[in-house]
């Protein structure tokens, strides 16, 4: 594994991003963000009323996540981050290519779409997981685990697969 890794867990909204990357940050010893946390107001707004972001929405804060990333190159961070595309991944990975991974949490529609009905305070309407899967690009240069896994198990194969890298 790198030294002071910068770890983005991706996926759409109700893979697990946040508990995931919570659960790994431990294990690793390092902090954890999550990127919701750094979404404009209205991007919030916006979702909430069950519109779905676009790429213009999008870019100011993919490029805050890029800052927290550079901010964080010297200890290493765990963020979660939805990161659908490829562009996305690109803009978040500029200045730090050779630090950073990307995880890749992999689940079928209607395993996610159960899980985001059954989660309750989340800005992010259900309604809007449609439109993810339609913008989701699925990354070539990740590590991709299936979320059909309890946490624990997902996280010791994300352990694995980072070791012997």
């Amino acid at each position: 594994m790198k030294n002071n890794p910068i770890i983005f867990v991706m996926g759409v909204s109700g893979s697990g991003k946040s508990t995931i990357g919570k659960f790994l940050a431990q294990k690793l010893n390092l902090d954890f963000f999550d990127g919701d946390d750094f979404h404009p107001k209205e991007n919030v707004e916006k979702m909430a009323k069950g519109n779905p972001l676009n790429d213009e929405d999008r870019k100011g804060w993919l490029i805050r996540l890029n800052q927290l990333s550079h901010e964080m190159r010297d200890i290493g961070a765990v963020i979660a981050c939805s990161a659908l595309k490829h562009s996305y991944r690109k803009l978040l990975r500029d200045g730090m290519e050779e630090q950073m991974e990307f995880v890749f949490l992999k689940g079928s529609f209607e395993l996610v779409s159960e899980r985001l009905n059954a989660r309750k305070g989340h800005f992010m309407p259900p309604e809007l997981l449609r439109s993810q899967f339609e913008a989701l690009e699925i990354p070539k240069a990740a590590l991709t685990v299936s979320i059909e896994n309890t946490p624990e198990m997902i996280v010791d194969t994300i352990l694995r697969k980072l070791a012997g890298k």
